[in-house]
């Protein structure tokens, strides 16, 4: 039987990370919500006892956040994505407190019974701001690779429409990637930017 080349190189798991042909992070989010979820099935005695609250929240996001979030620093997020990242979040306080979705208990109340706020696209964007200012401070390929300095042979033409989403849109720095890159040769100052509230994410469709 043959099988077109094309069937194997749309989706692909390189280093642990599912890769798309389209170069989304949609189905590598899913996968690690989908795996994450499963790691709390088996431990759901664990995180649903009777243990003190705040231990239970660091379990939580100790051994199941770090499966949710592994390859983070490298996503390029979109609205649809950062909702199944929330999604996810209240799924864990909801399981975690036993709060069913026929109690019809809303979201911010199930936050305030776990003294939490929605935290998770912060950690990723503090891991995010964290790795990139590794690398812009070091002379590297893939530095080289966020810059564009590499070549290629592929004409790129412009699409119609808004912008396709890039990686260092996330930090949020609107004055440009020269003053994001210059910032960040300031290890200290770098690292308290994003250390402190960055306040609500926006979700912006790209």
């Amino acid at each position: 039987m043959h099988f077109s080349a094309d069937v194997f190189f749309k989706c692909f798991k390189y280093l642990g990370s599912l890769l798309t042909d389209d170069g989304r992070c949609t189905c590598e989010i899913k996968s690690r919500i989908a795996m994450a979820k499963a790691a709390f099935s088996k431990k759901k005695n664990l995180f649903t006892s009777k243990l003190d609250l705040n231990l239970r929240k660091k379990l939580v996001k100790c051994y199941i956040w770090s499966i949710a979030l592994y390859g983070a620093e490298t996503w390029t997020l979109r609205a649809v994505d950062q909702k199944h990242l929330e999604s996810f979040e209240m799924w864990c306080w909801r399981r975690m407190e036993k709060i069913s979705w026929t109690d019809y208990v809303r979201n911010e109340e199930v936050l305030i019974r776990v003294s939490e706020q929605r935290n998770i696209l912060h950690e990723i964007r503090k891991r995010k701001a964290n790795w990139i200012g590794h690398v812009l401070r070091r002379h590297c390929l893939l530095k080289e690779a966020i810059e564009g300095k590499i070549d290629g042979r592929i004409e790129v033409t412009r699409r119609r429409g808004r912008r396709h989403k890039k990686m260092l849109d996330d930090l949020g720095d609107r004055r440009g990637y020269c003053h994001l890159k210059e910032k960040a040769l300031d290890r200290i100052k770098w690292r308290n930017c994003f250390e402190r509230d960055c306040g609500p994410v926006v979700l912006t469709d790209y």
